[in-house]
């Protein structure tokens, strides 16, 4: 709606309210002279007009450039538009150049990965870094156009890996990922594709299953997820969109993720078996189970994180000759590869779990775990940096060389039937182990929560199925406080 005033002014009015007051102030009170000529040697051929009386001037090169923009200006009168007061252009131009600056980029999710991962990449970890590239690989197999020339998806995959890397942009990409790289790069959806339920539904399917169409592993997901979503984050910051797709949408079923399952878990004379079986492993020259006894008693005994206890030196133990002891931990080294760290080494270094850098955790150890260091010290020694435990050769110990001597020790100290079963079958289950016990024996959670380097939540909520699983004694507690004797009649009646 026009509202014209006195004067031949106009104004853009609103039929539910008032103006707005970044509104332009139009009017139809507009003069136009011919193309002058002015002393300029780069722009001398001028067209001057007036609205509402002020006078606008636009200098131009050539006189045919000139009389150009008088036909438009012309037009535009003819129709009956409205000029701009302040900016002397007609209503259709200021329309236009509205338009434009609020069409929204809109890269393709290749493009986007790599923006993304080259904004994150300087502040995250290697194995965040890690992370985001799965979420956005995995992401990638449901932004593929349909083509029957499109990459295989594990194809896909591996080549969005590679291609978010920032240190490949300069580099061409291997020959068995050549194709898919260029495929991808040219034939990945839009960032507004996200807005299509479709593609939504085909972007949590991909979060949510493997390649095989068999469901992943919860954590997998949440981690898959969380990667998902901060992307997102960094879409709307970016004004690509303006709300997460994936807000509100849920994966079906209920959520175990982080729970402790009570199988897994073993007990006293178990731990002491599998322990003695790694000492057993590798030959005897090698000795490649028995310098990693103590390793696994960290986890058994003190809750250690694999990557804490890799790196735990000398100097952060306090290891007396009768009673209980002290390890303190100040650093991990989690295993990432070398393409996401820094250094270009396997392992990132980095400060202990949701905690400042600088902050450590001291954690009193058991006169068995006392022993255990103080027998590995005197037989192998520690490294040049300190360190207590090492792989063959002396450098840092390896996810994949533990992860081996472990497998083999279950299968010398487990039957058959407990070898197939969830029983300790991660060396992280020893871990679980502990601080089961610790909550067992009725330490308090805070306590547990600052020994194991977790929040008094995650324990709770984590370990609610493992700290009390007598039944029978929890079945006389209820027999005792309603009067029943364990063998009375009443026991037997509703």
């Amino acid at each position: 709606m026009i509202d014209r005033n006195r004067k031949g002014r106009q104004r853009p009015v609103s039929s539910t309210g008032p103006v707005d007051a970044g509104e332009p102030t139009l009017s139809t009170d507009v003069r136009l002279w011919k193309v002058s000529k002015v002393n300029s040697k780069r722009a001398p051929y001028q067209l001057r007009w007036t609205v509402v009386g002020e006078v606008k001037t636009a200098s131009f090169a050539t006189v045919t450039l000139a009389d150009s923009r008088r036909s438009e200006l012309w037009q535009a009168m003819k129709r009956g538009e409205g000029f701009d007061v302040d900016s002397g252009l007609p209503e259709s131009e200021l329309r236009a150049a509205a338009e434009k600056a609020n069409v929204r980029p809109d890269p393709n999710w290749w493009d986007f990965s790599r923006e993304y991962m080259a904004a994150r990449w300087r502040t995250a970890a290697a194995k965040t870094r890690e992370g985001l590239a799965d979420s956005l690989a995995t992401v990638a197999l449901a932004m593929m156009e349909e083509d029957a020339r499109a990459p295989e998806l594990k194809q896909a995959r591996l080549a969005m890996r590679w291609a978010v890397v920032p240190a490949h942009r300069s580099e061409e990409p291997p020959a068995e990922l050549r194709a898919a790289c260029a495929w991808l790069s040219k034939r990945s959806l839009p960032l507004s594709s996200l807005l299509e339920s479709r593609v939504v539904r085909d972007v949590h399917y991909r979060l949510s299953f493997k390649l095989d169409d068999t469901p992943v592993a919860s954590e997998t997901y949440k981690r898959r997820r969380r990667g998902f979503n901060t992307a997102m984050e960094y879409a709307m910051q970016e004004g690509y969109l303006d709300a997460n797709p994936l807000a509100g949408v849920r994966r079906t079923g209920s959520s175990t993720s982080g729970v402790v399952d009570p199988r897994v878990l073993v007990n006293g004379v178990q731990g002491r078996q599998l322990l003695t079986a790694v000492s057993y492993v590798g030959s005897i020259h090698r000795n490649r189970g028995r310098r990693l006894v103590p390793f696994f008693g960290c986890m058994l005994y003190a809750a250690t994180r694999p990557a804490e206890a890799v790196y735990l030196k000398k100097a952060q133990c306090y290891l007396p000759e009768r009673g209980w002891g002290k390890i303190t931990l100040k650093e991990t080294r989690p295993v990432a590869g070398k393409k996401w760290t820094d250094s270009g080494e396997r392992h990132d270094k980095r400060g202990l779990k949701s905690r400042a850098v600088e902050t450590d955790r001291p954690v009193p150890i058991p006169p068995i775990l006392v022993r255990l260091l103080q027998e590995h010290i005197a037989e192998f020694g520690i490294a040049g940096d300190g360190r207590l435990f090492g792989n063959e050769r002396g450098g840092l110990l390896g996810s994949s060389s533990y992860w081996r001597v472990w497998q083999e020790a279950r299968e010398l100290a487990l039957p058959p039937e407990k070898v197939d079963s969830p029983l300790a079958r991660r060396p992280y289950d020893l871990r679980a182990t502990c601080i089961t016990n610790w909550l067992r024996s009725g330490l308090p959670v805070a306590e547990v929560a600052r020994r194991a380097g977790n929040s008094p939540e995650v324990i709770h909520r984590n370990y609610a199925g493992c700290i009390d699983d007598s039944e029978e004694a929890n079945n006389r507690k209820i027999e005792e406080a309603m009067g029943w004797g364990a063998d009375s009649e009443a026991s037997n009646r509703p």
